[in-house]
């Protein structure tokens, strides 16, 4: 089904994005489940990003010896790869229970922007994605991704922490997340966001399922920051790779 919508896209594209473990939903079936990271998955996004010359990404669930990570793939059609592994992981659906959390960001280049792709819970911890200023004075990233599996019932979150990470971090903001309901029969909204720098909603899918193609303007991100440089007085911090540790 993914591999027809891609299919379907129909025009020149940089990053094609999926949701959070797209090939079987939000799940705690590890066992059952899990891949080895070079499987069939990982084989099927080096054949998209490929075939559609685009950067391919989105999680799903990988066994490395006796550890589950439900982990990010950023796939590019050269067959070259990148990955991050879910750093906040969600107790309320045991999700903590079965998987090992991450301890690093990710940051990327594609096609002369930076990327921070994360995953769903993710959204709701503002320390771990915050935009950086580098010892050059520009910000750590331009795009900042969130692929999901969140609720219907918790929409309201899901916008209102999608537009405030845009205005906190001076920079795009794309929530990619599943529409219809699961087999346990929790409800998904959609609601795919793409929100400007200032919070502005660029794209708003509702509760459609639909394929959206976005044009981001690097040039408007430079001069808003150049205007409005507000990450210039942000306080300075360090992450320890060990949960909850900030100095």
């Amino acid at each position: 089904m993914l591999e027809e919508k891609i299919w379907q896209i129909g025009q020149p594209t940089d990053l094609i994005i999926l949701p959070e473990m797209f090939s079987t939903g939000f799940t705690q079936q590890v066992e059952d489940l899990a891949e080895p990271m070079n499987s069939k998955t990982f084989r099927w996004m080096k054949q998209q990003a490929a075939q559609a010359k685009a950067v391919v990404t989105g999680s799903y669930i990988v066994r490395e010896q006796q550890h589950f990570y439900n982990r990010l793939l950023s796939m590019k059609p050269d067959g070259t790869f990148s990955y991050y592994d879910k750093r906040h992981l969600f107790r309320m659906a045991g999700e903590d229970q079965v998987f090992s959390a991450g301890n690093s960001l990710l940051i990327e280049e594609i096609n002369g922007w930076k990327v921070c792709p994360l995953i769903c819970y993710d959204l709701r911890f503002p320390i771990w994605s915050r935009n950086q200023v580098q010892a050059n004075g520009e910000l750590s990233y331009d795009l900042l991704l969130y692929v999901a599996n969140w609720p219907a019932a918790r929409r309201s979150a899901w916008e209102t922490l999608l537009k405030a990470r845009a205005m906190e971090n001076a920079c795009y903001v794309a929530g990619v997340n599943r529409v219809g309901s699961d087999g346990n029969q929790v409800s998904y909204s959609g609601n795919s966001i793409v929100a400007d720098f200032k919070g502005d909603i660029v794209t708003d899918l509702e509760e459609q399922e639909l394929i959206s193609t976005v044009q981001l303007s690097y040039q408007d991100l430079v001069e808003y920051r150049q205007k409005f440089p507000v990450h210039l007085d942000a306080d300075a911090f360090s992450l320890s790779p060990d949960k909850g540790r900030l100095s």
